[in-house]
């Protein structure tokens, strides 16, 4: 294969549905250490293979590159919320003194889960600006 089309050949369309696409991947990192000293919580994330937009239901289960979501729970409390933007970290403010849990789920647009992580972290100065 010449190297024009090994590029080509990697490279997305999204254009054309893409066969085979490879599974969504969720990476979050630890919340940053000097927002979190003062009870404001950063936590970066990264996604691989999933586009995430504001686009849900049955409709969108055929879109290629594959589109989702975040659902994101705090403390197991029974609500969580959706993450629909595209901002690469989830931000909480006001957050009570003491250990916390966050669970972050990357969703196709009907809600499925892919896949999950959790963050856990400690608040010792309980804050209520961003």
């Amino acid at each position: 294969m010449n190297p024009l089309n090994e590029t080509l050949a990697a490279a997305q369309s999204t254009v054309v549905p893409i066969d085979d696409e490879p599974a969504p991947r969720l990476l979050v990192e630890p919340p940053l250490p000097d927002p979190l000293a003062q009870g404001v919580v950063f936590i970066p994330y990264r996604v691989e293979n999933l586009r995430i937009l504001p686009v849900a239901g049955p409709a969108a289960r055929n879109v290629s590159p594959r589109v989702g979501h975040l659902h994101i729970t705090v403390d197991d409390l029974p609500w969580l919320w959706a993450d629909f933007g595209q901002s690469n970290t989830i931000v909480l403010a006001g957050m009570p003194r003491g250990q916390h849990k966050v669970l972050i789920e990357l969703v196709d647009a009907e809600g499925n889960v892919f896949t999950a992580q959790t963050v856990t972290f400690h608040v010792d100065n309980p804050g209520r600006q961003p």
